[in-house]
């Protein structure tokens, strides 16, 4: 049975567009970095917490709640107790943080220029 978005021609350009808010979950601070951490294999909360450094327990729920609703992201519950809870990602997610890391990596490598760049700007104008 074919779905009401199989005809759809997607433009994240278009606000109208859900690919929009995907793009937006998947691109904003901590989706990119939780993508990027899980794509070095699956962490349990805390795990990615201090592998994701900076972010907060609520704003990590949240990023990996919606990296879960957008299909990105696996949430297992383990039946065990103390409660354990594993994230990894799916292979959508897999594919996705590759080519997010693909960009970490030019940027990390081009930071030089960047942080010359940003000199010469401040300079510019008078420092920051």
């Amino acid at each position: 049975m074919a779905s009401d978005t199989d005809s759809l021609a997607f433009d994240v350009f278009s606000r109208q567009c859900p690919s929009r808010s995907t793009l937006e979950d998947v691109t904003g601070r901590w989706g990119a970095l939780t993508l990027g951490a899980l794509y070095e294999g699956g962490f349990r909360f805390n795990e990615l917490r201090r592998r994701v450094d900076g972010v907060s327990e609520k704003m990590l729920a949240q990023t990996l709640h919606a990296l879960e609703r957008d299909g990105l992201v696996l949430r297992e519950a383990q039946p065990v107790s103390p409660p354990r809870v594993d994230y990894e990602l799916t292979p959508l997610g897999r594919e996705v943080a590759g080519q997010l890391l693909a960009l970490i990596r030019v940027v990390e490598d081009r930071m030089d220029e960047v942080l010359s760049a940003r000199a010469r700007y401040d300079e510019a104008r008078g420092g920051r």
